[in-house]
This record gives C-alpha cells, sequence and structure tokens, in this order.
C-alpha cells in the first residue's frame, strides 16, 4: 500500500475547465485537527444526482519541495460525517470540483490516466480557483492545459487546511 500523494497545484486563468470536464461534484469539507505537520479531514461529496461519499482523511506535512506527502483516507458514513463535519474548526470549505482528462507525455510507465482535478471555492473563497494534477512520481512529466497559471505547490497559503 503507498500512502504517499504526489500532487502538483496551479492557480486557474480561465473558465475553459468547464468545457473540458468529463463531470463534476460539489465537496464540504472541513478539519478536525490543524497542526503543524498534520491534519485530519472530513470531507463529503455530492454527486449530480445527490448521492454522497464521505472520507475521513490524515495528511502529514508535505516534503521539502512541497510535492509529496503521506496521505491515508477511507470512506465513512456520509451520516457521520456530517456529525463529524459539525465537530470541525471554524472555516468549512465548499467547493466544486471538475474533472478534466489530462495527458502525460512520453511517459510509458503511467498505470492510469491522468485527470486535472479544479476546485472552484465558494462562499468567503468564492473568486478562488485552483486546479489540482496527482501524479506516480515527482518528476513526470505533464501537459498544461489552456487554463493552468502560476504554480503554487507547496505554498502553504493555497493549502485546504489554511484557507
Amino acid at each position: 500500500m503507498n500512502n504517499i500523494e504526489i500532487e502538483r497545484k496551479f492557480l486557474v486563468l480561465n473558465e475553459d475547465y468547464k468545457q473540458l470536464a468529463t463531470s463534476h461534484y460539489t465537496i464540504q469539507q472541513g478539519y478536525i485537527c490543524k497542526e503543524p505537520g498534520r491534519t485530519v479531514r472530513v470531507r463529503i461529496t455530492t454527486q449530480t444526482d445527490g448521492s454522497e461519499k464521505a472520507y475521513l482523511t490524515i495528511k502529514s506535512q508535505p516534503n521539502a519541495n512541497g510535492f509529496a506527502r503521506f496521505e491515508w483516507e477511507k470512506e465513512i458514513d456520509p451520516a457521520d460525517a456530517k456529525q463529524l463535519i459539525d465537530m470541525c474548526l471554524p472555516g468549512v470549505i465548499k467547493k466544486t470540483r471538475w474533472l478534466v482528462p489530462a495527458s502525460s507525455p512520453n511517459s510509458p510507465t503511467t498505470s492510469s490516466p491522468l485527470t486535472w482535478e479544479v476546485d472552484e471555492f465558494h462562499d468567503r473563497l468564492a473568486g478562488l480557483v485552483i486546479a489540482e494534477l496527482e501524479l506516480e512520481r515527482e518528476n513526470q512529466p505533464y501537459e498544461k492545459l489552456s487554463f493552468i497559471g502560476e504554480e503554487v505547490t507547496g505554498n502553504p497559503r493555497y493549502y485546504n487546511a489554511n484557507m
């Protein structure tokens, strides 16, 4: 079991991602613990058909370059997650996640297709849009699509836990 998440984050320049997206869903997430070196997050996702899934996630502090960190995630009952959201620290986040297929040029060792996850934040964070790409290795090549702007990987200002 590999519990290492390798992720790159970018600001989004325009709404081209909406035309390229194959699906989208909403997310409500809060943090039970936000301490240096670790976070404990609860997340509820709602699909366009109204179905819900929920997850409890523990993450470590990113490595020196900000690309990789330990991540442990388990699916939990949505009813339990709703109770946990009520216990979260102030600042519960609401966002819409758009899934956009990506390519990985010259990467025959990639075991699964890459997907840009574009998060459009709501409420107090309205106007902020961040694209994330999870990779299998830190030096894996990827294609930047037309909506991808400045890279903010490793910038604590753009960690959801700090928003």
